[in-house]
């Protein structure tokens, strides 16, 4: 639940809706790829997946079918804002970052551009923690679209009765994640497996 929880509150804060074109900043990271899973439960008609990891892209497709619509990213700020708004089968309504600290200002940008008018943003990820350029938006645009930007760090207490909820209804698939389980008497070897094993989707877990 600690890995579903935390984009599920991003996506109870920008109000995300069933039918909604939902853009994840992050994709295919180990919150982002729980992201795409939370929004799909919650309803949304198409998820646009953008990043560099093509294996991981192509799994995503793979787990969840055409409803998400993977986009590789060039790193040239304007073009990969075109692909991903291309990809869209239509206007994106919610766009929610959850970018690791490592990751530069332009890339966060170049999402958030992605937007339609009066479109919601959600920034929840670790872009700025490092130091470094401050995510530069452009006034005229966030004003004349009536775009919403929101900050949301982790989720609100009601969000763990909502997602339980939604697992035991069916619509979020626990089978997508593979634990692999510790006793805690092999702590040490489960700190070890971790760091091995960080790939989305994968799960190390302590069972006293």
């Amino acid at each position: 639940l600690g890995t579903l929880l935390v984009p599920y509150g991003g996506f109870l804060a920008a109000n995300l809706q069933a039918g909604e074109t939902v853009l994840i900043s992050g994709a295919t990271g180990r919150f982002g790829s729980a992201a795409v899973a939370v929004a799909l439960a919650m309803g949304a008609a198409a998820v646009v997946a953008p990043g560099r990891n093509e294996t991981m892209l192509a799994e995503l497709q793979r787990r969840f079918g055409p409803r998400v619509r993977p986009v590789r990213l060039s790193g040239d700020e304007n073009e990969d804002t075109e692909r991903m708004m291309r990809a869209a089968p239509g206007p994106i309504d919610c766009v929610l970052d959850i970018m690791p600290p490592s990751v530069t200002t332009t890339v966060v940008r170049s999402a958030v551009m992605t937007v339609r008018p009066y479109g919601r943003v959600v920034l929840m990820g670790g872009v700025g923690m490092l130091g470094g350029a401050a995510l530069e938006l452009p006034y005229p645009w966030i004003m004349r679209n009536c775009v919403t930007i929101h900050g949301a760090w982790m989720y609100p207490p009601s969000a763990t009765v909502r997602m339980v909820a939604l697992i035991r209804a069916g619509l979020l698939d626990l089978a997508q994640f593979e634990p692999t389980c510790f006793d805690l008497d092999h702590a040490n070897e489960a700190v070890a497996h971790a760091a091995a094993h960080r790939e989305p989707f994968k799960m190390t877990v302590i069972r006293p």
